[in-house]
C-alpha cells in the first residue's frame, strides 16, 4: 500500500524535543516495516519551511533557513515526492466544493486532492480529525499505528 505523510509528521520526526517525536519516528518506521511506500507532495515541504522557521515562541521550531534547507534536504533522501500536476488543482477544486471545506482545512484537501491524483490511499496524521471528511482516503492515526505493531521479542 501507499502512504502520504502529513507535514505533522514531519515537523515532529524534525524537533526530539517534541512529545510526539518517538510517535512520529516509530509510526513512520512500522509503516516501512510493513512494506508500505511512503510519499510527500511538495506541500509538504512549503508547510514544513513555514512551521520549521517560524519562531518557538510562535509555535515554530526556530531553525533558521540554512537548518531547515538541511532538514528538507534529508527528508527528501527518505521518502517518495509525488510531482504538483494540473489535474490536483482540478481534483482540489472539486473536493473543496463538494465537501463545503473552508479556511486552513483547505490545504487538507490539497494533501487530499493530491493522494487521489497520484492513487496513493492512506495518509499519516496526527490530525485525524480533518481529514474525516473525505470518504475515499484511509486516515492512519500514528498513536493507533504504534500500537498495533508486534511486541519486540
Amino acid at each position: 500500500m501507499s502512504t502520504l505523510l502529513d507535514t505533522n509528521i514531519l515537523t515532529r520526526s524534525a524537533h526530539p524535543g517534541d512529545p510526539m517525536y518517538q510517535t512520529a519516528a516509530d509510526a513512520v518506521d512500522e509503516l516501512r516495516r510493513e512494506g508500505e511506500l511512503l510519499y510527500l507532495v511538495p506541500q509538504n515541504f512549503y508547510e514544513f519551511w513555514a512551521v520549521a522557521t517560524r519562531p518557538k515562541a510562535q509555535n515554530g521550531l526556530g531553525f533558521t533557513p540554512v537548518q531547515a534547507r538541511v532538514e528538507l534536504t534529508r527528508v527528501k533522501g527518505l521518502f517518495r515526492v509525488l510531482n504538483e500536476t494540473p489535474p490536483v488543482f482540478a481534483q482540489w477544486e472539486q473536493l473543496v466544493a463538494l465537501h463545503q471545506v473552508k479556511g486552513k482545512n483547505a490545504h487538507d484537501a490539497h494533501l487530499v486532492a493530491a493522494m487521489l491524483v497520484h492513487g496513493v490511499g492512506r495518509i499519516l496524521t496526527f490530525n485525524v480529525a480533518d481529514f474525516r471528511r473525505f470518504p475515499n482516503i484511509t486516515v492512519l492515526d500514528p498513536h493507533q499505528v504504534v500500537a498495533s505493531r508486534p511486541p519486540t521479542p
